[in-house]
């Protein structure tokens, strides 16, 4: 085999990489796309806006894609994923986030924005309105027929999670059923290779990929119904908030595990030392 060659796990952390890369560049995109808009308005700006939008999209779609292809050959990676930081897999859901944390990151924006205007407008800071002429410069602009649509939505996406969570769970107990449960007590030698078992794991980790694509669907379904809601600027807001926020809880999680590591327990019992600075 060449240099360039792969194990699965590695392939799939190269995915991961390349995806996590790709939402670094569209950051300054949208950052320069949402400043001519608010400085300029015009309609022009917005169609470049939902051109954008719509390559994010496809970001996630071509995404979605590679990791469907990847997970066939091995999925449970996906659901605890090594390239993660131990926060990040605390935090997972299928292989990712949830679909419904994307209406509470709307609502907060909404919630965020509204605050720093009032607090503009209280103190007379010149420019507090909305740049180019409103109609949605911003999440706090969202308009009530908007706020019920994303409501609705919320409510469905939450019964497709429940339905889908309840299915891993099925899965997972599975694990403690015939056959494997009863080959494992009725081996010799415990953890030895064993064909039945092999066939059993095999036929689960296929279930479990299936259920990765359905997840990540519903994930991108979930997105661009929001952003069908949303108005451009809002839209691009939205997407910039959610990729700073990915961004961010990756280098969080891995500078907490950092300090972690070089905390100091003590064997005894009793902790020792301090988180390092």
């Amino acid at each position: 085999m060449g240099s360039s060659s792969k194990n699965i796990e590695q392939a799939q952390e190269c995915c991961y990489l390349e995806w996590m890369s790709l939402q670094s560049q569209r950051i300054p995109e949208l950052k320069q796309l949402l400043a001519q808009r608010r400085s300029h308005g015009d309609e022009d700006n917005d169609n470049k806006l939902r051109e954008l939008t719509g390559k994010i999209i496809g970001d996630f779609k071509n995404y979605a894609a590679k990791r469907a292809d990847l997970a066939h050959r091995c999925s449970s990676n996906y659901y605890a994923p090594t390239w993660n930081s131990p926060l990040e897999n605390a935090l997972i859901w299928m292989g990712g986030c949830r679909p419904s944390s994307f209406f509470r990151l709307v609502y907060a924006l909404c919630g965020s924005q509204t605050e720093i205007r009032v607090t503009q407008f209280l103190r007379n800071i010149d420019g507090y309105e909305s740049s180019g002429g409103g109609g949605g410069a911003s999440l706090s602009d969202l308009s009530a027929e908007q706020l019920a649509k994303i409501n609705v939505l919320h409510v469905k996406i939450i019964d497709e999670e429940e339905k889908m969570t309840k299915k891993v769970s099925s899965l997972q107990e599975d694990a403690a059923d015939i056959p494997i449960a009863t080959v494992a007590y009725e081996m010799e030698n415990v953890g030895e290779s064993n064909v039945v078992v092999d066939q059993a794991l095999d036929k689960q980790e296929e279930a479990m990929a299936r259920l990765l694509v359905e997840a990540d669907n519903l994930r991108v379904d979930t997105l661009a119904k929001i952003l069908g809601i949303l108005s451009p600027v809002q839209g691009a807001d939205f997407l910039l908030a959610g990729k700073k926020l990915h961004l961010s809880m990756h280098e969080w999680g891995t500078m907490r595990d950092r300090r972690r590591r070089d905390c100091m327990v003590d064997t005894e019992g009793n902790a020792g030392g301090e988180e390092g600075k």
